[in-house]
């Protein structure tokens, strides 16, 4: 999406901390990635996927009706492949970040990880169970050393079936076993997209386009799930919890120091470290009063909702964090960390510190983790941190911050709806059968400064609470709801329609339920299974009244992450531009892949892929589909006026009437 001209702070962000920092960033003459959006502007030929680059032959550019490659390759074979591609790209970066942590859960496991502990034996044994692991008379270690095994086991698989599908409907399952799309092994399917791709090889679109299905379900089938079974396990299973969230959450007095990434093996042991007297006392001496630690990007989520650990905000704060001149050091390992940091940080006394194998920054301190030490190493990160705060100078800190309730894992909400003894989605899924709630939306996703921060996610998300429909976030969307104050109880008092409100009431939850980070996605997959397991909404995940929004997406894992929900029979609607929309207007056949993957899919799969930039139409839209949906499964139609009037604040009105109107209301009765 082009930018035309510089834009005001107001344009830029709707996060008033956010748009305080701009003129900040304004006023000293430097720039962030809201600016350097407005300096690019994007090659319309290769954001519309009408460049071919795979050999030495090109790069080739196709604009002309009926123009090809000089290899021969039409427009529909080259934007498949840019497709493919960027999917595998995406697969890969949240399933090596399984692979990781199934490193972890061995090291653990076999007492080599130092610091770490396994949180959640519940849990290990009921996924050690669901794959056939033997857990009676067995120790945890024990239990969890063949887990290990079997999970790494599934990256290099090379024939067979990627284990974890067993957990999808079964119907869902034998569809993709028709199709062929169910993943052999994970590291098999991103390495075949990439030699499919080569050049002289696939050219059929359609056959390409089945294999981006194989990967992407590869990552949220596969290591996604990997991802968030082990971090759970490890480092246990989120639960409701009071959190505060934007940039307000940095102190004046304290050492500040942000994590920011997607590693939770970093960051939990950094949060054990804050806590530790050595550490405690080591700040005190530097002359300030501790360690306050914050979180981005999806780290933030990790640590927020378990350890209650506040954010400072999603993926476009992380320049802002920095500009405030109170963060002594960023703490960073992969995925969506911007390479300008380190020269942003050199206006200020902050270090940006890396500590992954995989990624290093010009400039940036390094200092490797390995979880084989790992509190000795969140120790000395944190010495060179608190050693920074004596070259600290002005400060500029936003006094924005909201509260919120973070940690709605699937196992939370199973045990909120049913109770101990009666865990169960029957009391969500009779909502929905009774037109309670409208639908369910899961908004996703990152910021991306092309468009105005926040606000694509906060209108979307209000807009549809409005009209009775259950939000689940997760990663950047998340955060952006929080900044809101949308994740809190109160939200559902006056911001939803009347029929949520009443679920809202007598359950006691928030209209919007933070699930966690952006590979916690996977966490919706599992939810959508057990409501169709549940009953009453069809017997596969493709008839549940149900959408996924990415609304301001912009990096290939949201691309993989939208294709798996695809391929399990999700609408996913896309916000800002397609990374294959063609050039209609002078190309006509440049939207053919375009077509494929919304009505081509949706045949196949039961799910579709759009892209939608108007956020009204994303709306309508995604309520079009609920109703449809809702009209197939042959549920009531829906209705807000016949709800509202019950639940607490019925009651608390009730009560303040006099008796005998009270009766009369509540009985029917006179005296």
């Amino acid at each position: 999406m082009a930018i035309k001209g510089k834009r005001n702070p107001e344009e830029r962000t709707a996060d008033p901390a956010a748009q305080e920092m701009l003129i900040r960033a304004d006023e000293l003459g430097i720039g962030t990635a809201f600016s350097r959006a407005e300096d690019m502007v994007p090659c319309n030929i290769g954001g519309a996927g009408m460049c071919c680059k795979m050999c030495g032959m090109g790069p080739c550019r196709l604009t002309k009706e009926g123009q090809t490659g000089v290899c021969g390759a039409t427009i529909d074979t080259i934007q498949a492949r840019n497709l493919l591609r960027a999917i595998a790209a995406g697969g890969a970066a949240h399933s090596d970040h399984g692979r990781d942590m199934a490193f972890t859960l061995k090291a653990v496991a076999n007492g080599e990880a130092e610091g770490y502990v396994i949180r959640d034996v519940a849990k290990l044994r009921v996924i050690a169970s669901k794959y056939n692991i033997p857990i009676e008379k067995r120790s945890p270690q024990e239990i969890a050393n063949d887990l290990a095994d079997f999970y790494l086991s599934q990256f290099g698989q090379q024939r067979g079936e990627v284990a974890p599908i067993i957990r999808a409907p079964a119907k869902r399952q034998k569809l993709w076993r028709d199709l062929g799309v169910v993943p052999r092994g994970i590291d098999r399917e991103v390495v075949e997209a990439l030699h499919r791709t080569h050049i002289g090889d696939d050219q059929d679109p359609e056959h390409i386009l089945s294999h981006a299905i194989r990967t992407a379900l590869a990552d949220g089938w596969g290591g996604s799930m990997i991802a968030t079974d082990i971090a759970d396990i490890l480092f246990g299973t989120p639960a409701p919890i009071l959190g505060q969230a934007n940039l307000g959450v940095l102190k004046d007095d304290m050492v500040n120091v942000i994590v920011h990434g997607h590693e939770p093996t970093l960051s939990q042991m950094i949060v054990a470290a804050t806590q530790d007297p050595e550490i405690i006392e080591y700040a005190r001496n530097a002359g300030a009063k501790g360690v306050n630690l914050s979180g981005i990007c999806c780290t933030a989520n990790e640590i927020l909702m378990r350890q209650g650990i506040p954010a400072a905000g999603n993926f476009l704060h992380q320049e802002l964090a920095i500009l405030t001149g109170a963060v002594e050091a960023m703490i960073v390992d992969v995925q969506c960390i911007m390479q300008a940091l380190v020269d942003l940080a050199g206006n200020f006394h902050t270090k940006i510190i890396t500590t992954s194998p995989k990624v290093k920054i010009k400039g940036a301190t390094h200092i490797e983790f390995d979880e084989h030490k790992a509190l000795t190493i969140a120790k000395q990160i944190l010495k060179t941190a608190i050693d920074n705060f004596k070259n600290r100078g002005a400060t500029h800190i936003p006094r924005f911050q909201e509260e919120l309730i973070p940690g709605f894992s699937h196992e939370y909400i199973n045990y909120m709806l049913g109770g101990s003894y009666r865990a169960s989605f029957r009391p969500l899924n009779d909502a929905i059968i009774s037109g309670r709630i409208r639908g369910v939306a899961a908004i996703v996703g990152c910021n991306n400064p092309r468009s105005k921060q926040d606000y694509l996610h906060t209108y979307v998300t209000q807009q549809l609470l409005k009209q009775d429909v259950l939000i689940v976030e997760t990663g950047c969307g998340a955060i952006a709801a929080a900044k809101l104050g949308l994740l809190l109880g109160e939200a559902g008092l006056d911001k939803v329609g009347p029929g949520l409100r009443e679920i809202c009431e007598a359950v006691g939850i928030p209209p919007v339920l933070h699930m966690g980070s952006c590979v916690d996605n996977t966490r919706i997959l599992t939810v959508l299974t057990q409501m169709v397991e549940d009953g009453g909404l069809g017997d596969d995940i493709d008839q549940i009244p149900a959408v996924g929004l990415a609304p301001e997406w912009m990096s290939e894992k949201a691309l993989a992450i939208g294709t798996y929900c695809v391929a399990s029979g999700a609408y996913v609607i896309f916000g800002g531009s397609s990374p294959i929309s063609g050039m209609p207007d002078r190309v006509a056949d440049s939207d053919i892949v375009l077509r494929y993957i919304s009505q081509g899919w949706e045949k196949l799969y039961g799910g579709k892929l759009e892209f939608i930039q108007d956020p009204d139409e994303m709306i309508r839209a995604t309520l079009e589909h609920i109703d449809k949906k809702r009209a197939a499964l042959g549920l009531v139609e829906y209705r807000p006026d016949r709800f509202g009037r019950s639940g607490d604040s019925q009651m608390l009105k009730l009560e303040s009437l006099p008796l005998s109107e009270r009766r009369a209301a509540v009985y029917g009765l006179k005296d």
